[in-house]
């Protein structure tokens, strides 16, 4: 399964490590930057790779900024996009099971490197539910225009 990560300079720490813990659990990962710690606009980021899960050419993805927020919110005014910021098991279980999240956005510079690899793993393992969830993923694709 192909998905994306990318990050900005607050980020990057904390993308290696969850691009290196998803190539060990199997996956192909295209990583669209940042490739060092040299600042960078996060909003840049999250273009690139929401275009690679909207386009197919992704399923879903992982953005890292320092809080996770501005990413997240880059990300969302994107067409096609629900990003979830993360930051426990739970709530990544649930976005995925309720809303089928394809983006997950992590603070690098405030949930560390393996609490944020746990958080993948209940992402990776959850399964969308469908049903009513999906009538209300359908409402929320309506708002997008």
């Amino acid at each position: 399964m192909k998905v994306v990560i990318g990050s900005d300079h607050g980020g990057f720490e904390l993308k290696q490590i969850l691009a290196t813990h998803l190539k060990e659990k199997g996956f192909d990962v295209t990583d669209v930057g940042c490739y060092d710690t040299n600042s960078v606009d996060y909003p840049d980021i999250a273009e690139k790779a929401c275009k690679l899960v909207t386009t197919g050419e992704a399923c879903w993805g992982v953005l890292v900024c320092g809080t996770g927020i501005g990413i997240s919110i880059a990300a969302n005014k994107v067409s096609g996009i629900r990003c979830a910021l993360v930051s426990n098991e739970y709530s990544a279980e649930m976005t995925k099971r309720h809303n089928n999240a394809n983006m997950l956005a992590f603070g690098g510079r405030v949930t560390g490197p393996d609490l944020a690899k746990n958080i993948l793993n209940a992402y990776i393992n959850a399964e969308f539910e469908g049903g009513r969830h999906q009538n209300r993923i359908d409402k929320i694709t309506a708002l997008e225009g």
